[in-house]
C-alpha cells in the first residue's frame, strides 16, 4: 500500500456508509497515530492493534448516536501528488470549529487546535466532521 493516509480515510468512510460496527485497517505508525487522534476526539470508539499474520491490523470501533454516524465526512486534504502546507496563523477551522483538521507538524501529528496553541504549522492531512 503506497498511500496509507488515503486508504485509512477511505476505509473509515466506507465502513460508516455501510453501517459497520468496526473497521480493520492495515497497520502503519501514521495510521495508528491518526486512529488515536480520532479516538481522543470521540470520532471513533476503542482503537486496538491485532497482531495477525501476515500483517498487523488496526481495529477501530465505530460510534453511532441514534443511528447517526459520529463522522459525517472525512476528507484527505494533502495527496501524494499535491501537498498542502499551512502556517500556524493560517490553519483553517473545519466547519467553523465543529470539526477537526489533522496536521503533520515538526513535533508530530496533532489536531488544528493543538497546532494553533503551540504555534506550529505543517502539512494538512485530514479534515473530519
Amino acid at each position: 500500500m503506497i498511500d496509507t493516509i488515503g486508504d485509512f480515510a477511505t476505509r473509515i468512510r466506507n465502513a460508516y456508509l455501510a453501517k459497520h460496527q468496526k473497521v480493520e485497517i492495515p497497520h502503519s505508525r501514521i495510521g495508528e497515530t491518526l486512529g488515536k487522534i480520532l479516538e481522543k476526539e470521540a470520532y471513533v470508539g476503542h482503537l486496538g492493534v491485532e497482531n495477525r499474520k501476515p500483517r498487523k491490523m488496526i481495529v477501530l470501533n465505530l460510534l453511532y448516536t441514534n443511528g447517526q454516524a459520529a463522522i459525517d465526512r472525512i476528507e484527505y486534504v494533502s495527496t501524494p501528488g499535491r501537498k498542502i502546507y499551512v502556517k500556524a496563523k493560517n490553519i483553517p477551522k473545519t466547519l467553523g470549529g465543529y470539526g477537526i483538521t489533522i496536521i503533520s507538524t515538526s513535533r508530530g501529528i496533532m489536531t488544528d487546535k493543538d497546532a494553533r496553541s503551540k504555534k506550529l504549522g505543517g502539512e494538512m492531512l485530514l479534515r473530519v466532521w
